[in-house]
C-alpha cells in the first residue's frame, strides 16, 4: 500500500494513526461535510463546509462576501477536519466505551481557482452531492458565478494526518469480570447473564449507517413533476460511513 510521510505524528494511541493514502481518499470520498479552521484577526474561526476531493486537492466553495473564505483564498493557513462515525462501542463500563471512527486533518494554504477551473470544480462538487444533477438543470448564470468563490486545498505529503478506531471493545481486565466469569457466575438458566445482578454486562459494537430517506417535493411543485433520476439514485444507493 502506498504510504505518505507525515509531518505530524500521533503520540497518544499512535497505533491508530493511518498512513495509507487510499484510506484518506476513501474517507474524503465518503463524507459530504467537514470543518474548515483558520484564524481571523487573531481569533479562531471554524466553519462547516461541503467539500469534494478532486485527485490531490479538496474543492471548497462559498460566497465571495464571506470574509473568512476570502482570507484563506488569499493564502492564509487553514485546516480541514473530516470525521466519519462508524459505530458505537459498548464496553463493560462507560469509561471504556468508545466509538469506531475515521478522522483526518488536512493542513495547508488554499488556492483560489480561476474562472474555468472554478467552473469545473463547482460542477464536480455538485455531482458529489447529487450525482448526475448537473446534467438535469440549467448552468449557473454569470451573476451566480461572480457571487461564488471556489478554492482548493492541496493534499500533499506531510500535510495530513489520519486516525481511526475499529473493532470490538477491549476485553475487561479486572479479575472476575471476564466472559468466562459471566458464564460461571452471572448466567441464568438460559445462559444469558443479566446486567446489575453481579453478571457481566452486554458488550459489543452497534454499527451506524447513514441513508437517504424518501424524497419530499417542494410545496410549490406540481404533482405531475416526476422525481429525477439523480434523486431516485440517492435513495437506492444511500450513503453510509462504513
Amino acid at each position: 500500500m502506498a504510504r505518505s510521510p507525515q509531518t505530524h505524528a500521533l503520540h497518544r494511541l499512535a497505533d491508530r494513526q493511518q498512513t495509507d493514502r487510499a484510506a484518506l481518499d476513501q474517507l474524503l470520498d465518503g463524507e459530504l461535510a467537514g470543518t474548515l479552521s483558520t484564524v481571523v484577526d487573531g481569533e479562531p474561526l471554524v466553519v462547516p463546509m461541503l467539500f469534494a476531493r478532486d485527485g490531490d486537492r479538496i474543492i471548497l466553495h462559498g460566497s465571495t462576501g464571506a470574509g473568512a473564505l476570502r482570507q484563506v483564498a488569499a493564502g492564509a493557513p487553514a485546516a480541514l477536519c473530516v470525521t466519519a462515525l462508524d459505530a458505537i462501542v459498548v464496553a463493560s463500563s462507560t469509561f471504556d466505551s468508545s466509538a469506531n471512527y475515521r478522522s483526518a486533518v488536512i493542513r495547508g494554504r488554499l488556492e483560489q481557482l480561476d474562472a474555468r477551473d472554478g467552473w469545473d470544480a463547482l460542477n464536480l462538487l455538485s455531482d458529489k452531492m447529487i450525482p448526475g444533477r448537473v446534467s438535469e438543470v440549467r448552468e449557473m448564470t454569470a451573476k451566480e458565478r461572480a457571487a461564488t468563490l471556489a478554492v482548493a486545498l492541496p493534499i500533499t505529503d506531510g500535510s495530513w494526518i489520519m486516525k481511526a478506531r475499529s473493532g470490538p471493545p477491549s476485553a475487561p481486565s479486572d479479575e472476575g469480570s471476564s466472559a468466562d466469569a459471566a458464564s460461571a457466575d452471572g448466567a441464568g438458566a438460559d445462559g444469558v447473564s443479566a446486567e446489575g445482578d453481579g453478571g457481566v454486562p452486554w458488550q459489543g459494537v452497534v454499527p451506524l449507517h447513514r441513508t437517504f430517506g424518501e424524497p419530499e417535493p417542494a410545496p410549490w411543485l406540481a404533482d405531475t413533476v416526476e422525481v429525477p433520476a439523480s434523486v431516485r439514485r440517492l435513495g437506492r444507493v444511500g450513503r453510509s460511513p462504513r
